[in-house]
């Protein structure tokens, strides 16, 4: 028997123009039709008085780390932890997500490379029960020696989808001096001012010879089809070298020069949600809002908090020159595109049903139901009346 859903009544937000009172049918997870002649033997869902979108794809969120430890030392079981960021991207509208983990073992809890590792594995054993597509994005924090074997053991097993690379050495990047940093791995990590310094001490000696294992790794990303992203690019000149060595994505440019940079080399770049919501950057970068009013993002992610990503997309339709199909790009077709997802992304027949109804309470956008493969895997009541 073909598995038919019949969704009706909707806004549907297509590549380039809204439809309004708009139909569409799923057959055996893939839209077969907008507005179809015929839909006997489907299951009709009215959806009157929302929005359909795509569904969003993130490229880039780390609270999985949380997941797994709340709070400093503090680990819970990994499936669990999976189980529980799986239900959050679902309520999120997220329908393919991709958990930023960080292999940099000379820092602290999550990040060591064999408990990363571990976790990535984890993600790949929870997908058959999964409520969404989960994918593992590795950023590798290059000033570690230890990493490299660790990170080309999970391409070879397929267990990374994206790769990252960072450079938090201080003195460039997101930390442009000492006392930043210090800061960032005091609060982060709790730990004591000697444990700091060691932290500190190691990755600048680590930093010679990064170059070569970055090239290697990258080379092997190549070889499975990974996309590889730079990571808080500063300048012009970085962009240059990333740019030779095969990267296609820079995430977090520092500021509009970069960006803009980044962009002309083809480069496509990606801004946090919650800069977006909060009006600013937590690290004193630029605006992602500046970014969008200089045509410089491409993509928009979660970073550190699922849920902002839809309130963010529709904020855009307000506070931007952007229209609501150019805003919903930003999580939808313009990361598929960047990760090399030819499948999904935008409402188009052929397309995967990867889907999301948005309900409207004034200015706030919730999601109350999303389809992942033509599977209803969310749903809320917000209007039971």
């Amino acid at each position: 028997m073909t598995n038919k859903t019949y969704l009706t009544g909707a806004q549907i937000v297509l590549r380039d123009t809204v439809m309004e009172d708009t139909a569409l049918l799923i057959e055996d997870g893939v839209i077969s039709a907008i507005n179809p002649k015929s839909v006997e033997g489907a299951e009709q869902v009215d959806l009157s008085g929302k929005t359909l979108i795509p569904g969003m794809i993130d490229l880039h969120c780390d609270a999985l780390e949380k997941e797994v430890e709340p709070r400093p030392n503090v680990h819970f079981p990994l499936d669990f932890a999976v189980a529980q960021a799986d239900k959050r991207n679902a309520v999120a509208g997220i329908t393919t997500v991709y958990h930023a983990l960080s292999f940099a073992n000379e820092e602290l809890g999550v990040r060591n490379n064999e408990f990363a590792a571990e976790i990535a594995r984890t993600v790949h054993a929870w997908q058959p029960h999964a409520l969404v597509d989960n994918r593992v994005h590795c950023r590798y924090e290059i000033t570690d020696e230890s990493g490299l074997p660790v990170l080309l053991g999970l391409l070879e097993n397929n267990d990374m989808h994206l790769l990252s690379l960072m450079d938090h050495t201080p003195g460039q990047g997101q930390f442009k001096d000492m006392a930043a940093y210090r800061n960032y791995l005091s609060r982060t990590y709790k730990t004591s001012e000697e444990k700091l310094n060691d932290i500190i001490d190691r990755k600048q000696a680590a930093a010679e010879g990064a170059i070569d294992r970055v090239k290697t790794l990258i080379e092997a990303a190549h070889v499975h089809n990974v996309s590889v992203a730079s990571h808080d690019d500063d300048n012009i000149e970085r962009i240059d070298t990333m740019h030779r060595l095969g990267v296609n994505i820079s995430e977090f440019p520092i500021n509009l020069e970069t960006a803009r940079y980044a962009r002309d080399k083809g480069i496509s770049t990606i801004f946090g949600a919650p800069n977006i919501l909060r009006g600013k950057s937590q690290s004193g970068s630029m605006r992602a809002l500046d970014a969008v009013h200089e045509g410089v993002a491409d993509c928009l992610c979660a970073d550190y908090s699922p849920a902002a990503l839809i309130v963010a997309v529709f904020k855009l339709t307000q506070d931007s020159q952007l229209d609501l199909p150019a805003a919903i790009r930003l999580v939808t077709t313009n990361p598929a595109k960047a990760a090399g997802l030819n499948d999904r992304g935008e409402i188009a027949v052929g397309k995967r049903a990867d889907l999301a109804a948005i309900s409207h309470f004034g200015k706030l956008p919730q999601v109350s139901s999303v389809w992942t493969h033509g599977q209803l895997t969310y749903q809320a009541r917000y209007d039971h009346g």
